[in-house]
């Protein structure tokens, strides 16, 4: 800043910087003040101007690195689910509030606000997920060089792992029941499910010729996911084989018999094919008395039923297709394997018998 007195007795106040990361220079000049207290309020106003010059020119707001971010997490090939989930959320609990903002003028106690306003009375996965969203944003705006460094802080959250609902072994026999007495489109669909463990894009995939119906196998090499399609790999990568339980291998061979145009195994069902597996699956629950569980909820039921009948976890962990260690904890704790039996030896006292000696809090004391 220079404040420069001219020979006619004026001041000429300048101010010049260069932007920290592109080195871009922008200045300001005003001639012919009158008097020095007015040159050091010019020279205020300048300083002003000047950064806020830099900001326009060097320095994006926080809907433009949106969109841009969009765009990369596009061009990564991430599924279509995460995707949707990253715009939604950022859109629906950043933008009105953000958006015309610099992105370098967001603080640290601006994201704790914004969490704990727009998501603090919902679960603390949701407001682990909106942070999670942020820092990805103010990542790529680093990578971009648009901020010195990242203002998201470090927030703990502490997300309790509830057991969601299944079905236990006599809950999955009924619902099977109904669904073949009411000859439902979606009885061999459920019931694949549930002597399977299949993920749902995996059972939209599955073709005749990944089953060996003679050696009881099905090969799961293949998925269907919204906005790709049919994709010849599972979500974990790897193919697996499934054994085919005996009821369940009578219902595909008479399948099999009736059906030789498709190639695949399951009915091509219309609302299936429009994602509305889930709500049908409640209604048909609701209907027969059962709990309402969602259709992601069949595969943990299978997982349930498989370790409540004694096998071994890495077992069920390697026909349904799952690497991690702790997801399987979880269908461990809905078995009730982590307790069973530990109270079998658990005598305190006998209950059944009586004592001849019994003291009435009722009768009179002498």
């Amino acid at each position: 800043m220079t404040i420069r007195t001219e020979s006619d007795g004026t001041y000429t106040v300048f101010y010049s910087k260069r932007h920290t990361l592109t080195r871009q220079c922008m200045n300001l000049r005003k001639k012919g003040i009158k008097t020095y207290a007015n040159a050091r309020r010019v020279e205020a106003e300048l300083i002003v101007r000047v950064n806020e010059k830099i900001k326009g020119k060097t320095v994006p707001l926080w809907k433009e690195v949106l969109n841009e971010y969009f765009i990369h997490l596009r061009d990564k090939g991430v599924t279509l689910g995460t995707f949707d989930s990253y715009r939604l959320c950022l859109n629906a609990h950043t933008l009105s509030d953000w958006g015309e903002r610099f992105i370098d003028d967001i603080r640290s106690d601006e994201i704790r606000n914004q969490i704990a306003l727009k998501v603090g009375k919902r679960s603390e996965s949701h407001q682990k997920n909106l942070l999670k969203y942020i820092r990805a944003v103010f990542s790529f705006a680093l990578e971009r060089r648009y901020i010195l460094y990242s203002p998201v802080p470090a927030m703990k959250f502490r997300i309790g792992d509830k057991l969601k609902k299944v079905l236990n072994e006599k809950q999955a026999g009924e619902l099977l029941d109904r669904a073949r007495n009411a000859d439902s489109e979606w009885y061999p669909v459920w019931a694949t499910a549930l002597y399977t463990g299949m993920r749902n894009g995996e059972l939209l995939a599955l073709k005749w010729n990944n089953l060996d119906l003679d050696n009881r196998k099905i090969f799961i090499v293949g998925a269907w996911e919204k906005g790709k399609g049919f994709k010849d790999y599972t979500k974990s990568g790897d193919d697996r084989i499934a054994e085919i339980a005996p009821p369940l291998h009578s219902i595909l061979s008479r399948m099999k018999l009736e059906n030789t145009d498709s190639p695949y195994v399951l009915p091509r069902i219309d609302k299936w094919d429009k994602g509305e597996q889930a709500r049908e699956l409640r209604m048909f629950l609701e209907g027969c008395g059962l709990p309402k569980i969602r259709f992601h909820d069949l595969r943990a039921s299978w997982a349930t039923l498989m370790m409540s009948k004694g096998v071994e976890p890495i077992k069920v962990m390697s026909m349904g297709g799952w690497k991690d260690l702790k997801t399987m904890q979880i269908y461990i704790r809905k078995s009730g394997l982590d307790v069973k039996g530990i109270t079998d030896k658990l005598y305190l006292h006998n209950p059944d018998s009586i004592s001849e000696n019994v003291l009435s809090f009722n009768s009179p004391q002498r």
